[in-house]
């Protein structure tokens, strides 16, 4: 399912029984995908992006992803609506002082932006720093999840 949002266009996949992918580019819709749990998450993201939801209430799957990287997008899920934290915070998190840079690795491979808030991790230097690919498009976007989130943040600019 493919929908406008504030962030531009944004395609969702589901399987039978759970929300499977979210995404800036677009993607092939699983035939089988339930539509019911589709239109859910495109009213709840839409809400979402308004300001109006601050947690999402839908089933949602990891069909792709290493245990690892499994591992720190649940840990993502932890980090509370309006906050941040580095990296090197969601490595401490997951017992793995070290993966640093394999926790970018996993953001970047989060098949569930926005429901799996991986726009909650910034450089330890308090830097907005990568977002879907580190473009400049995908820091943009970073920039304004977390100003609708926390809207002290929208004095604050990348440049």
């Amino acid at each position: 399912m493919k929908f406008e949002s504030i962030l531009g266009p944004i395609w969702l996949d589901a399987d039978q029984s759970a929300l499977s992918c979210v995404s800036y580019t677009p993607i092939e819709e699983n035939p089988l995908a339930n539509q019911e749990i589709l239109q859910t998450a495109k009213n709840q993201l839409t809400e979402f992006l308004a300001g109006e939801r601050k947690a999402f209430d839908l089933p949602y799957v990891f069909q792709i992803g290493t245990d690892f990287q499994q591992e720190v997008w649940q840990a993502l899920t932890e980090i509370p609506y309006g906050e941040t934290c580095s990296y090197l915070d969601v490595a401490k998190k997951i017992e793995r002082p070290k993966a640093v840079r394999a926790i970018g690795q996993a953001n970047r491979n989060n098949p569930l932006p926005i429901i799996v808030p991986c726009h909650r991790v910034i450089g330890k230097n308090g830097k907005l720093v990568g977002y879907s690919g580190s473009s400049e498009a995908g820091l943009k976007i970073k920039e304004q999840l977390l100003a609708i989130e926390n809207p002290m943040l929208q004095e604050i600019t990348l440049f």
